[in-house]
């Protein structure tokens, strides 16, 4: 799964992503620094799997992960070639979600390529870029579609028709992951850049982190509209926490007033954005959290350990890491009933902690 940091040049895009994914990519004050997108992996932190890893005297932590990429700053006429526009547009449509970083602070030594801090502003640049990106998609799809349905395909004049409302739509000004799910509209949807999943990160100056200040209020308001999620953070502060031991780094928060960064807030965002949920898998050798998409069955989640459980999936068993550290032992948990043994089509919860019965 991964989600595109996405946002105009110099508004901390690479920042961010050293700061999640401890990468290294070059982060500097001036337009196109990055060009080809910067891969890296950020840890889904999480203290149940640390309680049940204690519980379960675990040799070995294993936590969840997203993976993030840091793409190159659009600018205005990006949909048209524009500052390489055609080239990142591409990579973000190669993401599962989209993290738009919105500039919230005043720098000098910071150039904003428009020339003033203009939240509202900047996310409509970007987000026109990528309406117009899709527009001329379904413009493309439907021309192609719609020559094909006049041999009189049922499921082809359906997509012909709804895409020609999909283009309304978007003409209009809203998103298509605004516009109603339909059957007939699936695959096309997936080919949108504006049907993906978005956050908003408002990056603000390290004063701003907790209170938030006028321009990270603006970005609170715009993603209330189109319904998406948003989440506060200081690049800087980010930056130079990231390079600071435990301590040091809880000591200089806490001379800011600040208990956390907005780095968990971040990343647990972002993953509920990719609808994940986390189940564990715990013993002495080794306690894991692994991710499988919301609704899925204990059989698919298995399949997330390894392809062989999910063939020969016969039961599981399943307990609430809750129960299992409140037990003090996963024996404990099943003299206590707080296990209990599930078929394939049981639906994975959040915080599930499993132990697959197969055979090879």
């Amino acid at each position: 799964m991964r989600v595109g940091i996405v946002g105009l040049p110099n508004v901390g895009k690479s920042t961010v992503f050293n700061s999640l994914t401890k990468a290294g990519a070059e982060a500097q004050n001036y337009p196109f620094t990055t060009i080809d997108p910067n891969l890296g992996v950020a840890v889904v932190p999480d203290g149940r799997l640390d309680a049940l890893a204690e519980t379960m005297r675990s040799r070995r932590v294993v936590p969840a992960t997203v993976d993030f990429v840091d793409i190159a700053g659009l600018v205005r006429g990006a949909s048209g070639g524009e500052g390489l526009g055609n080239q990142f547009l591409g990579h973000i449509r190669e993401c599962d979600a989209v993290a738009h970083v919105v500039r919230c602070f005043e720098d000098e030594d910071v150039v904003h390529v428009e020339g003033k801090v203009d939240p509202e502003g900047d996310a409509e640049t970007i987000n026109t870029e990528l309406l117009l990106a899709d527009l001329a998609t379904v413009e493309r799809r439907l021309d192609r579609v719609g020559r094909s349905a006049k041999g009189g395909d049922a499921k082809l004049k359906a997509e012909a028709a709804e895409l020609e409302k999909l283009l309304g739509h978007l003409s209009d000004g809203n998103p298509a992951r605004s516009y109603p799910k339909t059957e007939a509209l699936q695959e096309a949807m997936g080919t949108l850049i504006t049907a993906k999943p978005t956050l908003y990160v408002a990056n603000v100056d390290e004063e701003s982190v907790a209170e938030g200040n006028t321009y990270s209020a603006r970005v609170e308001k715009l993603a209330a509209r189109e319904g998406a999620e948003t989440v506060r953070l200081s690049a800087k502060l980010e930056a130079e926490v990231v390079d600071l031991g435990e301590e040091e780094a809880r000591e200089y928060l806490e001379m800011l007033g600040l208990e956390t960064t907005g780095f968990q807030e971040f990343v647990r965002a972002a993953y509920r954005l990719l609808g994940l949920v986390t189940f564990f898998t715990a013993g002495e050798k080794e306690s894991r959290a692994w991710t499988v998409r919301e609704g899925s069955t204990i059989r698919t989640a298995a399949g997330r350990i390894h392809t062989d459980m999910e063939r020969g999936f016969i039961a599981a068993e399943v307990g609430d890491w809750e129960r299992i550290v409140a037990a003090g032992s996963w024996s404990k948990a099943k003299e206590s009933a707080d296990i209990r043994l599930e078929g394939r089509a049981y639906v994975v919860k959040d915080g599930d902690t499993v132990l697959i019965r197969f055979n090879v």
